[in-house]
């Protein structure tokens, strides 16, 4: 049976959990390292969270921050502020495809296939 995502082996919860904190750090950093599972899974997540912050109104800034950690960067921006403020502003002119997946290839201990995803510029 197809349930159209991957389950990572977790329960929701456990896979909602790990998802907030992999857009989270991805908004705050730009690029982060990780599974290549992870990463594909990550890529459709992003992709919603972006479209979210150029619609820009208060329902859209809502539900983004259902998914997205209180967290700050360098400069003491929130994760939600810099996600409506700085990375959606990039792609008004592109209608989706906004993160990238780069393959790196095995982790070495147990040759997990891994990748980096990032936002394209």
């Amino acid at each position: 049976m197809a349930l159209g995502y991957r389950t990572l082996s977790r329960k929701s919860y456990q896979r909602k959990a790990l998802f907030r904190d992999l857009i989270t750090d991805l908004i705050l950093n730009g690029r982060i390292e990780t599974t290549e599972a992870k990463a594909k899974e990550l890529k459709r997540l992003a992709d919603k969270m972006v479209t979210l912050g150029k619609k820009g109104d208060l329902a859209a800034r809502r539900q983004a921050a259902k998914m997205i950690r209180f967290e700050k960067d360098e400069e003491g921006n929130y994760a939600l502020q810099k996600l409506f403020n700085e990375i959606a502003p990039k792609f008004a002119n592109r209608n989706g495809g906004y993160t990238r997946v780069l393959k790196l290839g095995p982790r070495r201990g147990d040759a997990t296939e891994m990748a980096i995803i990032e936002f394209v510029e």
